[in-house]
């Protein structure tokens, strides 16, 4: 039976024979800092037997505690007479991880500790994890922050790691790459680059993206001739100079096919933990995930983006007005949904620009503003109907189509008869169902503070909402701006502040042709990444006591619409 042992040669009580079969390794120092005994456990944990310890200085046993988190809070332990509790790890010969609890006593100070780098690591690379998953989560460029990754794996699990990503087309790009030692980074992404333009069959990477299966060289197979097998070229010669003991290759996988791959290298004094390798899989699982909810929200924002489009037709030139329209999507899938714009001419000549809104940001949504869209235009050109008249007309046609849904919708036509052409003026007659109003910039820069008319309620809520529409007269060479809130709401503002933005550069730029104009405001007022879809249909009305300026292009309108009365 193990004995435990003083140096004044007593024998151990019972309570002492309860400490040496303890599980956790103890240490006794007396007031000297001399070791005066110590466990099974602890010869065990430590592979030092106890006759080469006991009487000895701790200091000269265990140096590098000296100056440590370890030695600071021995030190602590017996200044403060309270117990410390430290966890640190120990480097050569152990290279390990322990937990100690330092307990003072009238004779000196007890150390129970218990070896934990099986414990930190896991810890670590639950850790680890974590970071990734907050690396991906919710970013608009999962293939950038698929190549950030590699960062985070070393020196945790390899040595060095890259990420390479296989394209819709079947091409490999170089995402990333890092070395425990950033100096040689250059080494990793050099390699990472010439294996791409040149590799055999046979490398593990070409394997591993081919097959979907993990893939691991070492040994002879990284040396001599054999190295031929793994890279050629100057692919080869950075492998040779990184000389590695193990690659391992791991492929990033979406739900049905191989989207690329992570290349983790062990350099010869770090030897393949397998818990390592299980969590750069799951790594690369996530990775694989991060990636194929990119492309899925990708294809949502195009399906959506490109339904959008078919239903934004290209506006009409009447008379002497120019019209220019204007739609970005939004930069996240989920957003793209329901904004429109619209133009067109009525039969008795009056040209009608609409701005729409459908509650939503889907396809659902897209869908539902083609249909608003394509009823509104049918309603619209059986008759001369005004703004408040079309706009009710349509609210009832939801209601009897069950469409439910919800629109905000800003409709302005512009007429003119004998009497406003002599004069040189154009009346706008407008209405509004919840929208943001109309903006007017006369010839002089001035704006209009339409913004302080009160709209009425939006479409889809009750059909027999009483609504109600609003005439200015406006000279020639006047703009009118309709537009969507993408346009002038931001996070963390109100909106007003982004009317007074929008109506502050409009009074900048009155002057500019009108495409630039919507183009310089779109540039001024709208984030690169949009949140919300921006649209907008400006018109500008140009003066009839002159031919129709080329900038307006030529006159298109319907067949059933009279001459331009500029020109009779």
């Amino acid at each position: 039976m193990a004995r435990w042992w003083r140096t004044d040669g007593d024998e151990a009580d019972a309570d002492a024979q309860t400490l040496e079969t303890m599980p956790i390794g103890l240490i006794e120092l007396d007031t000297e800092w001399t070791i005066r005994f110590l466990n099974a456990a602890a010869e065990l944990q430590l592979g030092m037997p106890r006759e080469e310890l006991l009487g000895r200085s701790y200091w000269d046993v265990f140096p590098a505690n000296v100056d440590n988190d370890f030695g600071r809070a021995y030190r602590a332990a017996v200044a403060q007479r309270q117990p410390q509790t430290v966890e640190a790890f120990y480097p050569e010969p152990f290279n390990q991880w322990f937990e100690v609890h330092a307990v003072p006593t009238a004779q000196g100070l007890w150390l129970y500790f218990t070896e934990v780098t099986a414990r930190r690591a896991a810890v670590e690379r639950l850790a680890l994890l974590a970071r990734v998953s907050d690396e991906l989560v919710g970013t608009l460029d999962a293939p950038t922050a698929v190549g950030r990754i590699s960062r985070l794996l070393v020196p945790a699990l390899a040595s060095w790691a890259t990420v390479t990503l296989l394209g819709e087309d079947g091409t490999l790009t170089d995402a990333g790459g890092w070395h425990a030692d950033p100096g040689r980074t250059p080494l990793v992404r050099r390699h990472a680059a010439a294996a791409l333009e040149s590799s055999p069959a046979t490398a593990p990477l070409l394997r591993a993206v081919t097959t979907g299966a993990p893939v691991t060289v070492s040994g002879p197979e990284l040396t001599g001739p054999a190295l031929g097998a793994v890279a050629t070229g100057v692919a080869r010669e950075m492998l040779r100079l990184l000389d590695p003991e193990t690659l391992t290759v791991l492929p990033i996988r979406g739900p049905d096919h191989v989207l690329g791959a992570l290349t983790l290298g062990h350099d010869r004094h770090r030897a393949v933990d397998p818990a390592d390798v299980a969590t750069a899989a799951e790594v690369a699982d996530r990775a694989g995930l991060a990636l194929d909810n990119a492309r899925l929200y990708e294809q949502q924002r195009r399906l959506a983006e490109e339904l959008q489009r078919s239903m934004l037709t290209a506006p009409p030139e009447p008379d002497h007005a120019q019209i220019v329209v204007r739609y970005l999507p939004a930069a996240q899938a989920a957003r793209v949904g329901g904004d429109w714009y619209d133009a067109f001419v009525q039969p008795d000549g009056a040209t009608t620009l609409v701005i729409g809104d459908v509650v939503g940001h889907d396809t659902a949504a897209a869908a539902s503003m083609g249909q608003l869209r394509s009823m509104l235009r049918g309603i619209a050109v059986t008759g001369n109907a005004g703004p408040a008249a079309l706009l009710g007309q349509l609210d009832a046609a939801m209601t009897q189509l069950q469409l439910h849904t919800y629109a905000t919708v800003a409709l302005a036509r512009f007429e003119q008869n004998a009497d406003d052409l002599a004069r040189g003026v154009t009346r706008m007659r407008w209405a509004n169902a919840g929208h943001p109003p109309p903006l007017v910039i006369h010839p002089d820069g001035t704006v209009a503070e339409l913004a302080t008319w009160r709209g009425d309620l939006m479409l889809g809520v009750d059909a027999t909402a009483h609504r109600t529409e609003s005439v200015i007269s406006l000279d020639r060479e006047t703009t009118v701006l309709l537009y969507t809130d993408g346009l002038i709401e931001r996070r963390g503002s109100v909106l007003d502040d982004g009317m007074d933005q929008l109506r502050a550069a409009a009074a900048r730029l009155a002057d500019r042709p009108l495409d630039e104009l919507c183009d310089r405001l779109i540039d001024q007022l709208v984030d690169t990444t949009p949140e919300d879809d921006v649209a907008l249909v400006a018109i500008r009305l140009h003066r009839q006591d002159r031919p129709r300026p080329a900038v307006a292009g030529p006159r298109v309108v319907p067949p059933t619409v009279g001459p331009d009365p500029a020109d009779g």
